[in-house]
């Protein structure tokens, strides 16, 4: 193929440049990409609630100008977002009204934007009991099991924050602590090897919620029989191992919601001067920000990074955008971020990476197979041989991602076999990802991975898991605005780079609008992150020899459709508004400032190399 016309006029050029210094300009002093996360409703309302259930006088001044904030971003129809540009959904808005209702008392006037806080407990009461019938326990409980099931990682924790804020009646009664199911804090006590073998009702990262929030139900909930006996004298042990797996910067997993949840329930128990607690303020006064807000995670430097560098090599000339010191600062960087040791928090092995570079983070397959495609890359551009300590942090990592291997050959996120929730079930996204570094890597180092039984595996599990429309649905990525909030289009698009799979490409071709925008599936609204993962992952197709001349046809259609859109929406590379894209941990909602522009440049790159194609 020799290209398309948009390739070859000059408004791409400039774009495609735009894009690119603008990526480069994000790039910190430090030598990495930090990015910067949306701020977020649901974080800074725990935060609010965490730093005045542990002394309201002494932070009276953060939680003043966290509770401006949500009062200022409250949606006119009354809810919050999990960001300003989310819809409304009932997890956040819960949350934001107990806060504000904790508060409203006493705050003055002038510290809470006089008379607006109480309209804005008022609208959000209408709001809740329009999807819920009532502001009543029971009936608020009850909403929240038939949003998140049998997954307790987050419906608990919510309940447990408006019990805490009194919006139930008095929290030292017993009675208004029976709709907050008892989390089996006591399982933590047990060696953290048996945890997949007991029925642990949280997810795999939310232990430090497991044992805090727990504990303060425990703590107030009556207290009878055997069980109670037993949970009672676990209480200090338990305690002694949320001490040990909490990071030095008091953050868990750089989390603002999770954090301010062990905090809050350490504070509701009367510890606000445990240990625990004390890193737990430490860490959430020192992340927000001057606004007032809070965001939902520190940074995803690792990941920011790493998708960066990808995206300034899709089209195989990483060197025209970084030079030789440049590359070498990234590498050293991304070597230091590996886990070398045992991880304290979830016991993964050493070899893996986590999102951040900073002590909360946890070592997850995805950011290990970014790390490892990323350090592959950096490596085909030096003439000098392969340093041993680049090769074996690589051979590390991928032993790391072959044994995390879910039996079905799919990936999970954290942790193997651990249980039947979501983050440690399998997912095509992180497998596809962990495909696409092997490949990068075993060419690199000319190694045959045909025989690798790792990626048979994982290439099966892909096949199984295809929808019968030729679309694959990722873990990480969704979109409010699809009926079931799942995003087909990321999770395709990038099974689709890894595998080429012709389905699938006819699926993303599907997808476009006519004017070339696309959405999180067909007919949705469209976003720049969305329509640039499509025009990837069709360009790399295009830049292999695979489909019918059909396909290619439509296809090579699709990305110059997609690339006027960009060009259009972008204002010619000027501007790369977010879309609340991103789903964090227990489906909250996130914008990353990056992603626009990481999604764009790997768009234009990834093109661009199609003349160079046969």
């Amino acid at each position: 193929m020799n290209g398309l016309n948009v390739l070859e006029s000059a408004e791409f050029t400039a774009c495609r440049q735009r894009a690119v210094d603008t990526l480069l300009a994000a790039r910190g002093i430090s030598g990495h990409w930090s990015g910067q996360l949306s701020s977020s409703a649901l974080a800074t309302a725990t935060a609010v609630t965490a730093l005045r259930l542990v002394d309201r006088h002494v932070h009276r001044d953060a939680i003043r100008r966290g509770v401006a904030w949500l009062i200022n971003t409250q949606l006119p129809e009354g809810g919050w977002g999990d960001t300003p540009a989310s819809l409304g959904n009932l997890s956040t808005t819960l949350l934001c009204w107990a806060t504000l209702g904790a508060v409203a008392d006493e705050l003055t006037g002038n510290d809470s934007g006089g008379s607006d806080i109480s309209d804005s407990i008022a609208r959000a009461a209408v709001w809740i009991s329009e999807r819920t019938g009532d502001l009543k326990a029971a009936r608020i409980a009850a909403a929240l099991a038939e949003i998140y099931g049998k997954d307790r990682t987050f419906s608990v924790p919510i309940l447990t924050l408006v019990v805490l804020c009194g919006r139930f009646g008095d929290p030292r009664d017993p009675a208004v602590w029976a709709t907050v199911p008892q989390l089996p804090f006591e399982l933590a006590a047990l060696p953290q090897s048996w945890f997949r073998l007991v029925n642990m009702q949280v997810v795999s990262y939310a232990l430090p919620a497991l044992i805090a929030i727990g504990q303060v139900r425990h703590a107030h909930a009556a207290r009878r029989g055997p069980v109670a006996f037993v949970r009672s004298l676990a209480v200090d042990q338990t305690l002694g191992t949320l001490a040990a797996i909490q990071p030095p910067n008091g953050g868990f997993l750089e989390a603002t919601p999770l954090t301010s949840f062990v905090t809050m329930s350490l504070a509701g128990m009367g510890r606000a001067d445990h240990a625990v607690a004390r890193r737990g303020v430490t860490f959430l006064v020192h992340s927000q920000r001057d606004d007032g807000s809070w965001p939902i995670d520190t940074n995803l430097a690792t990941w920011g990074t790493t998708l960066s560098v990808n995206a300034l090599a899709a089209g195989g000339s990483l060197p025209a955008h970084l030079d030789a010191p440049a590359r070498e600062s990234i590498r050293e960087w991304l070597l230091g971020q590996q886990w070398r040791d045992v991880h304290p928090y979830t016991g993964a092995a050493p070899g893996g990476w986590a999102w951040t570079n900073l002590p909360g983070g946890v070592p997850d397959a995805d950011d290990t197979s970014g790390a490892v495609l990323t350090l592959a890359r950096l490596e085909r551009h030096e003439s000098r041989a392969m340093p041993a300590t680049v090769r074996e942090a690589a051979a590390a990592g991928l032993r790391w991602l072959e044994n995390l291997a879910n039996r079905d050959g799919g990936m999970p996120t954290f942790c193997r076999g651990w249980g039947r929730l979501p983050f440690d079930t399998s997912c095509p996204d992180i497998t596809a990802h962990f495909l696409r570094a092997v490949a990068m890597w075993s060419h690199v180092c000319h190694a045959d991975v045909a025989a690798n039984r790792a990626v048979a595996k994982a290439r099966r599990y892909l096949a199984s898991t295809q929808r019968q429309d030729g679309s694959w649905v990722p873990l990480w990525f969704g979109n409010e605005h699809h009926p079931t909030q799942e995003n087909p289009v990321y999770g395709t698009a990038k099974v689709v780079l890894a595998t080429g799979d012709v389905r699938g490409v006819a699926w993303l071709v599907r997808a476009m609008a006519d004017d070339g925008g696309v959405g999180g599936g067909p007919g949705l609204a469209p976003s720049i992150e969305e329509t640039a993962v499509t025009v990837e992952a069709l360009a790399g197709f295009l830049c292999g020899g695979d489909g019918t001349a059909e396909l290619r046809r439509q296809a090579a259609g699709a990305v110059e459709q997609g690339i006027h859109w960009l060009l259009s929406r972008t204002a010619g590379g000027r501007n790369f508004p977010t879309a609340p894209i991103g789903l964090y941990f227990a489906k909250l909602w996130y914008a990353e400032d990056l992603y626009p522009v990481v999604f764009t440049v790997a768009a234009f790159e990834r093109a661009a190399a199609i003349s160079a194609s046969p």
